[in-house]
């Protein structure tokens, strides 16, 4: 199972849908990033992933979530 099924089985959970589901890959196309988007995650990374850009992204949750 690949990281696209993966998140759409959690998404498909009832808990599944409060969860932040972040992608941490290779591949940065255009295409590439809406696959992701379709398939439940919501937030796409490029590796090397910046510091900054993942301190902002854990700012950005909110406390429980």
């Amino acid at each position: 199972m690949d990281g696209y099924e993966t998140a759409r089985r959690i998404r498909a959970l009832p808990e599944g849908k409060n969860i932040v589901l972040v992608a941490l890959t290779g591949w940065g196309q255009a295409g590439d990033r809406q696959r992701a988007m379709e398939a439940g995650f919501d937030r796409h990374f490029v590796k090397p992933i910046e510091v900054g850009a993942l301190e902002n992204l854990l700012a950005s949750i909110p406390a429980g979530a």
